[in-house]
């Protein structure tokens, strides 16, 4: 803009000295012309005058600077002061003549191309009708200015000079208050008021940026916010893998060992088969691949992004499928476990009853065989009650509303229940602790304590003994149930409350038992908010705690009445 200012402040001035230039060589050489027809016109009245009182001799005594010619009235030439008037031409054609026996007096300026001079004449028509020329000659224009050409050429260039020095400094005088303008200080309003419109404008303009850069800073914000909170991860690439944009949960999701200053994705520092979906997504097909990272099992989608019809990038969005894929094989063991828990008493029943059925059975086996059949369906319909009884806890929906429940009096009529079995085992059964209520399901809380009371009868040693017992601590209800028997290996403690699970599978047929009972001791007690431990030593028995959460302990007198589903 000072440069622009600054090159048509001097071409202005420019213009104005050479438009000054020409004006002065105009006026001086008009001024110069116009004084030599005025010195011209007066020596000839003069001597037109003499030659009137003195006669025609007085022409030979003329003195006069100037060219002094007479011409007859038909052109010839009678006298020049200069030239011998016999060897000049006829004068009749000459401008200044004819303008002279036409009017009076006739004026006419001829310039020498050689000399670069013009010869001024002026005639004037005497009484008798002969015509007095007086000529002069005068510098031309060219031949004045090519005189003054010096001291012309060092007076423009001395303009130019002040010329651009004063446009330079007219530039910055302009320019700087435009670029010291500060929108939040309106101290050049004093010096240019017509700044006002590109302030206000400004200020204007600077409104709505600072309202957009805060509305962007806004969304920014949020969505940083919201991504890097969510489990789920996305990255998105160029047609180059450069990530242009990322979450913190993307970046862990598809590396081990992830970086923030990650650039780019490659298989440097992520796993193949990423790499590979996002060429795919990129060739404009979309992906998606299940990868383990780390023990963790990640869902990968790639697709394209496309903008003009063309494949311009690529989003990868990423989900930690772990639990669902552990979910997934742990129902693939549970069918494959029920099927074939199914498939033993089944197979007994079908080969038991062929064998009666084809008369293959003495009489006096009958009644065996009978009872084989029976004791295997006995089997098969406990299994399938666990089954009925795990699948309600998995969905979470009991078969009754909630009460208040005595475990002491569950734990007497269970423990009545069971000693028979107990007997027959030679394992003593024994209650200890206080009598607690708690708010609860019946039937739920009734099969964790007779699972957990059948296990310990099973799995415990000839004259051994179970203890339960009931306690309060810290506002929680600690149920415990111990045992004397064979114990659990530390490293197979984490495991026995899977479905199916057994420690000692060699020892399952003769225990019996459907391998469900713990997994229902922990769904029932999840169900009630509880929380089951395990203490237990190989060779010394097990105890199982079952340990219930203030909020469903009822106290003496309070929340008797409380019912919820």
């Amino acid at each position: 803009m000072t440069l622009r200012i600054f090159r048509n402040a001097f071409l202005a001035s420019l213009a104005a000295v050479i438009a000054c230039t020409l004006f002065f060589v105009g006026i001086m050489y008009y001024s110069t012309h116009k004084l030599a027809f005025e010195r011209l016109s007066a020596e000839a009245e003069q001597i037109a005058s003499a030659l009137s009182s003195y006669g025609d001799d007085y022409i030979n005594t003329v003195t006069h600077a100037s060219r002094v010619t007479l011409v007859a009235a038909d052109g010839t030439v009678l006298f020049d002061n200069t030239a011998d008037p016999s060897k000049m031409e006829n004068h009749a054609s000459r401008e200044e003549i004819r303008e002279a026996l036409g009017g009076g007096t006739g004026e006419c300026v001829r310039m020498s191309s050689t000399l670069l001079k013009n010869t001024l004449y002026y005639s004037k028509r005497l009484p008798d009708g002969r015509v007095l020329r007086v000529a002069t000659t005068q510098d031309s224009v060219l031949s004045m200015s090519a005189t003054a050409l010096i001291p012309l050429f060092l007076g423009i260039l001395l303009a130019l000079a002040l010329s651009g020095v004063l446009a330079s400094r007219l530039a910055n005088d302009i320019t700087k208050p435009i670029y010291e303008l500060n929108p939040e200080k309106t101290d050049a309003l004093e010096v240019y008021p017509e700044l006002l419109p590109l302030l206000e404008s400004l200020l204007s303009q600077q409104r709505t940026i600072r309202a957009q850069m805060d509305e962007l800073s806004r969304r920014q914000r949020e969505f940083a916010a919201i991504t890097e909170n969510m489990r789920e991860g996305f990255i998105l690439v160029d047609n180059r893998r450069t990530i242009l944009s990322c979450n913190r949960s993307g970046l862990v999701a598809i590396s081990e060992h992830p970086r923030a200053d990650e650039k780019t994705i490659s298989r440097v520092w992520c796993k193949p088969q990423i790499c590979d979906a996002v060429d795919c997504a990129l060739a404009g097909e979309r992906n998606e691949v299940l990868v383990d990272i780390g023990g963790r099992v990640v869902q990968v989608i790639a697709s394209p992004v496309v903008s003009n019809l063309q494949v311009a990038g690529a989003v990868l969005l990423t989900m930690d499928v772990t639990e669902r894929e552990q979910r997934e094989a742990l129902r693939r063991e549970f069918t494959a476990n029920v099927s074939h828990q199914l498939k033993t008493p089944l197979t007994s029943i079908s080969g038991f009853a062929e064998l009666l059925k084809e008369g293959f059975v003495p009489p006096e086996k009958v009644r065996e065989f009978a009872s084989d059949i029976y004791s295997e369906s006995r089997r098969l319909i406990a299994l399938i009650d666990d089954i009925i009884k795990l699948s309600r806890l998995d969905e979470g929906v009991p078969s009754t509303e909630r009460e208040p429940v005595d475990l002491y009096e569950l734990c007497d009529e269970i423990i009545e229940y069971m000693q028979p079995v107990a007997q027959k085992r030679s394992v003593s059964l024994n209650l200890q602790g206080e009598h607690v209520k708690i708010l609860g399901v019946w039937s739920i809380l009734n099969d964790i304590i007779y699972s957990l009371c059948d296990n310990a009868i099973k799995y415990n040693k000839p004259g051994g003994e179970v203890t339960i017992n009931i306690k309060r601590s810290y506002g929680e209800v600690e149920l415990s149930v111990s045992d004397t028997g064979v114990g659990i290996p530390y490293e197979l403690q984490n495991r026995v409350f899977e479905r199916f699970y057994r420690v000692e599978k060699s020892q399952s047929p003769s225990i019996g038992g459907t391998g469900l009972g713990l997994s229902i001791v922990k769904h029932g007690a999840q169900f009630h908010g509880a929380r089951v431990e395990l203490e237990s030593e190989p060779g010394f028995g097990s105890k199982f705690t079952v340990i219930f959460p203030p909020e469903s302990v009822i106290e003496d007198g309070v929340n008797e009445n409380r019912t919820e589903k």
